[in-house]
């Protein structure tokens, strides 16, 4: 039987943050996740197992947003303060995956410290919110506001999972819902509208390293169209790649077979 992960906490001066780890590879992986109704540090176990495949080579790091949120917080300062938190926990020339809200956190990191990252990796993410995806966002935070915590995990299902896999879980979900808590609504609440004005798009070019891009052509909450506009910035580099799944949906991270050995092949390329 596998070890229980440890959910371990790392205080900065103005704040704490709550992250595991596991594998014991020479090289530092950190995992940045997308926004979720509670946190992911309650699936640490299933986390680390489906990434298993990565522990021989990397020692994994998967971080959540800071304990502390103030009113207003948006991805910029996500981002610093995810910084803050590496470096008070030792961190320096990583590689770096980020899935949606964690892959907007992720390219932040990227421009502005472009001396901690080796690679970048980035799965169902977006440069921007348009006004158009912006309003899934706004469905969530009324769902949010108005407590209806089953109407939004079954929405929020529903839009990263394909029918298939929403079909299955959607039991699951409405079960999770029943545990979600005022506190945890209103963390939802500040970290969705944190997204909504997000653009990087034109600073996409001061990102250095190597980049994996993979999308979803039917991804529901960002849309195919938002790796590809990535892309479009980036392609013209020769240490850039990009990968669009069919069928997987916007959670393709969780729902596509060969995804993370395709990660591992990037990084150890």
């Amino acid at each position: 039987m596998s070890e229980k992960i440890k959910i371990e906490t790392v205080e900065t001066d103005d704040f704490s943050m709550d992250f595991f780890r596991f594998g014991h590879g020479k090289e530092t992986l950190v995992i940045l996740p997308g926004l979720s109704v509670q946190s992911v540090m309650g699936s640490a176990d299933a986390v680390a197992g489906a990434y298993r495949v990565l522990s021989d080579n990397f020692t994994v790091y998967l971080f959540d947003r800071r304990k502390e949120l103030p009113d207003h917080y948006s991805i910029h300062e996500m981002a610093q303060d995810t910084v803050k938190a590496f470096r008070a926990s030792g961190l320096d020339k990583i590689h770096l995956f980020g899935t949606s809200q964690g892959g907007m956190i992720a390219m932040d990191i990227a421009i502005h410290h472009p001396e901690l990252v080796k690679k970048l990796v980035l799965g169902s993410t977006s440069s921007r919110i348009t006004e158009e995806r912006s309003r899934l966002f706004d469905k969530w935070i009324r769902l949010a506001e108005n407590g209806k915590a089953e109407e939004l995990y079954l929405s929020f299902g529903e839009a990263l999972y394909p029918k298939t896999v929403f079909d299955q879980v959607k039991d699951i979900l409405s079960g999770m819902a029943a545990t979600v808590t005022n506190g945890e609504l209103q963390r939802f609440i500040i970290l969705a509208e944190g997204t909504k004005d997000f653009d990087i798009t034109n600073d996409l070019g001061k990102i250095s390293c190597p980049v994996l891009v993979i999308g979803s052509n039917d991804d529901r909450v960002l849309g195919a169209e938002a790796s590809l506009l990535i892309a479009e910035h980036l392609n013209s580099r020769p240490d850039f790649e990009l990968y669009m799944y069919d069928g997987y949906g916007h959670a393709a991270y969780d729902t596509a077979p060969d995804y993370k050995e395709r990660i591992l092949r990037f990084l150890t390329a």
